[in-house]
């Protein structure tokens, strides 16, 4: 029987790319230049789906509403363009699965909330194979994650309906968008979560503890 899916669609930081090796280096070199001592990857680790923001409030305690906090965000933002790529790897068995998708006749994407101009190098310098057929940024929506209007997007570059098309992402609002979509969403626990995050609150479709059981979940489906 035809399988109903067309499409699988990744979140990218801590889904589909484990970024967190170059915020570490970004947070602690900013600390650094603020004269703090080096902060835990973990704790660093967990921090990254919440963007630059959360990350410039963890490396030194700004809160928004301080003067002091858009110059610390924007330069967290310089740093990490200067290291972009260099420590960045695809999740184990990411870059077989894309061979394998590839073979099953789906297409792929990408839908985050990491603005384009940083996605699209990070992308690019990754060289996947098959590439991405959409990649949805929040520069390229009027409404971002959980609001399902990202999806929507892809699935229109894709030209397959937001019911023929799977959603993995590793923070509440990836599942959030995915289900209010109408895709199947899989929650990756194996992502950057927060230590009071359960995935398993998040009505997620399917749960993947682990970035290698994601080939199998999909194939279930199919």
């Amino acid at each position: 029987m035809r399988t109903p899916y067309k499409a699988v669609l990744f979140d990218l930081d801590g889904t589909l790319l484990d970024t967190a090796p170059e915020f570490v280096v970004v947070v602690n070199q900013l600390r650094a230049e603020h004269q703090r001592p080096p902060m835990e990857a973990a704790i660093i680790r967990s921090c990254v789906s919440h963007g630059a923001r959360a990350l410039v409030t963890l490396a030194l305690g700004y809160r928004e509403s301080e003067d002091s906090f858009e110059p610390a965000r924007q330069r967290l933002l310089d740093l990490y363009s200067e290291v972009l790529g260099e420590h960045t790897q695809p999740f184990a068995g990411i870059t077989d699965l894309l061979h394998w998708l590839l073979n099953q006749g789906l297409d792929w994407g990408i839908s985050t909330n990491k603005p384009s101009y940083l996605t699209l190098p990070l992308v690019q310098k990754m060289h996947f194979n098959p590439e991405p057929k959409t990649v949805v940024c929040p520069d390229h929506v009027s409404n971002t994650k959980p609001d399902p209007e990202p999806l929507w997007l892809n699935c229109k570059h894709l030209n397959c309906e937001p019911h023929q098309a799977i959603y993995i992402g590793d923070h509440l609002r990836d599942i959030q968008a995915g289900n209010s979509a109408g895709m199947h969403t899989i929650a990756a626990a194996y992502g950057y979560l927060d230590a009071d995050d359960d995935p398993y609150q998040w009505f997620a479709d399917d749960i993947a503890a682990n970035s290698t059981d994601l080939k199998n979940l999909i194939e279930a489906l199919l």
